[in-house]
């Protein structure tokens, strides 16, 4: 891939995609956020009352991007955000953390429990995992043990490397790990 590049910091929300991305920051990458670029095109709409949230249009805005992305970025670029690996980004970095351990932080979040719950189930159910990825290089880590640096140090790697491998060689399972 080479030289600049979009790379989508994905995962359930608890998991460390702004800590990572904001020491990815420090190191001179460009950060923008799923929920910045839905401003910027129009594509959000107002606080959903039910659950806090503010819907993004994904593929509206794919559409906005398309044109806006025609040349590619002039260094390297993260998009954070839990729906970022839904956007036509050249890679992708899923963040996982043991369901347990993302109950705990969404609890220190004051998330409802409800929110929890279906957090947590999207963790288990393996997250982006689950929806289409596109053949895109992907990696994940397990957020629940690592720390942000060792993780940081980890991305930059596999990006000199040309995101070598392109899929996980052994991917979180958590069900197989009996962690639900």
């Amino acid at each position: 891939m080479g030289g600049a590049f979009r790379l989508a910091m994905t995962g359930s929300p608890g998991t460390g995609k702004s800590t990572v991305s904001s020491l990815l920051e420090e190191l001179g990458y460009c950060i923008e956020t799923v929920e910045g670029l839905a401003e910027e095109f129009g594509c959000i709409d107002e606080v959903d009352p039910h659950d806090g949230a503010r819907p993004v249009d994904v593929k509206r805005l794919q559409r906005k991007l398309d044109s806006a992305w025609e040349e590619g970025p002039s260094r390297p670029t993260v998009i954070d955000g839990h729906l970022s690996h839904l956007l036509g980004v050249d890679c992708v970095v899923i963040l996982r953390c043991r369901p347990g351990e993302l109950r705990e932080r969404l609890s220190e979040r004051s998330y409802s429990s409800q929110k929890i719950d279906e957090n947590v189930d999207w963790e288990i159910l393996g997250g982006p995992w689950t929806e289409n990825i596109g053949g895109k290089p992907t990696i994940e880590f397990d957020t629940s043990f690592d720390r942000s640096e060792a993780i940081v140090a980890a991305i930059l790697k596999w990006a000199s490397d040309d995101f070598k491998p392109r899929s996980p060689r052994n991917p979180i399972d958590w069900v197989g790990k009996g962690e639900v």
